[in-house]
């Protein structure tokens, strides 16, 4: 599962929207939101992306997209 809260921490943290993550996934926000929710699954390759986009360091990514 998506840990939620520390994703949409970086957001804030980095002035960003769901819109922008949206447009970099290639996707709607509606679909967006939903992902980050954990109500839609995030496939590896748009995990990445996303993490790419916050800036999350490949020892932090367990972190934000691996949680109980």
């Amino acid at each position: 599962m998506i840990n939620s809260n520390k994703l949409k921490g970086r957001l804030v943290e980095r002035g960003l929207t769901q819109k922008n993550v949206a447009d970099v996934l290639g996707i709607a926000q509606p679909t967006v939101n939903q992902k980050i929710n954990n109500i839609r699954p995030m496939d590896l390759n748009e995990a990445e992306k996303l993490a790419e986009l916050l800036d999350i360091k490949p020892e932090e990514f367990q972190i934000y997209f691996f949680t109980q």
